[in-house]
């Protein structure tokens, strides 16, 4: 009788790696990165012990890619391999595919867009911080005024800059990725809102992106083709960098004026 798919094991290996049947195919999950193998692209499993490798089909000529994951229980691979090869064993279509286009590697590490926000958040939240600092100091002091012109002044210039930083640094980095990045082709998979593309070692790589469309064109930069971007419409980009920039102005023009109205507030005993 043939064993359900659902009551295979989930193979743990080395470093966590993971090995486990999903309903989108088999799932290796390693520290950094998720490979998703659909039945279209694998050619075999073969279990050696505690150590179980995936070989990708090739095409006629071509070295099979081969995947591994070290270090697990050797029952459950043997379980895991003979099912998943019986299954192979019925496929009816032909040899001649290259399965590392049925390897989709989706990294699990945030992009560069999501580590800069997050570095523009927390410059944000420093900055508010020394004005709650500066707020108590005046109050303690006084100078009344001084904390009323910090909580409106003060708060409007800190979101101005985390705004408008953002956008300058964002446009700056797409026009960078346009003119030293490599640019590929990336197409419509089989998830809603995802494609895939290829990374330039023979793997292909899949991302979430909502824009529609069959094929669509990606970026990312030399050496890092999981940090992968898709540049904004022109208009969309001009706006976003001229609104960026006229943000940071502000707010580093209300900022070096909060400044000078702290000081000249200390250094007199009235306040503003």
């Amino acid at each position: 009788m043939p064993i359900p798919l659902a009551s295979l094991p989930v193979l743990v290996g080395r470093d966590g790696i993971a090995l486990s049947v999903e309903n989108e195919g088999l799932v290796l999950d390693l520290p950094t990165e998720q490979i998703v193998f659909t039945a279209d692209g694998l050619g075999r499993l073969r279990a050696e012990g505690g150590t179980v490798l995936i070989e990708l089909r090739a095409r006629a000529g071509a070295t099979p890619r081969v995947h591994r994951i070290d270090d697990v229980d050797p029952d459950g691979a043997a379980l895991l391999v003979d099912t998943i090869n019986d299954l192979l064993a019925n496929r009816t279509d032909r040899d001649d595919v290259d399965g590392a286009r049925f390897a989709a590697i989706r990294s699990l590490a945030p992009r560069w867009r999501h580590r800069f926000a997050r570095r523009v958040r927390r410059g944000v939240l420093g900055y508010l911080l020394a004005l709650v600092v500066l707020a108590v100091v005046a109050g303690s002091l006084g100078h009344w005024d001084v904390v009323i012109v910090e909580i409106g002044v003060g708060g409007i210039s800190g979101l101005a800059l985390g705004f408008g930083t953002y956008g300058v640094g964002d446009g700056l980095r797409e026009r960078w990725l346009r003119r030293h990045g490599v640019a590929v082709t990336a197409t419509r998979a089989t998830s809603p809102g995802a494609y895939v593309y290829p990374d330039g070692t023979g793997d292909y790589r899949i991302f979430v992106h909502g824009r529609a469309g069959a094929a669509i064109t990606a970026y990312y930069p030399p050496g890092d083709p999981a940090d992968v971007d898709v540049p904004l419409p022109p208009f969309t980009r001009l706006v976003r960098t001229i609104g960026g920039g006229f943000l940071l102005a502000c707010g580093i023009a209300g900022t070096v004026a909060l400044a000078a109205l702290t000081v000249t507030s200390f250094s007199t005993s009235g306040g503003l």
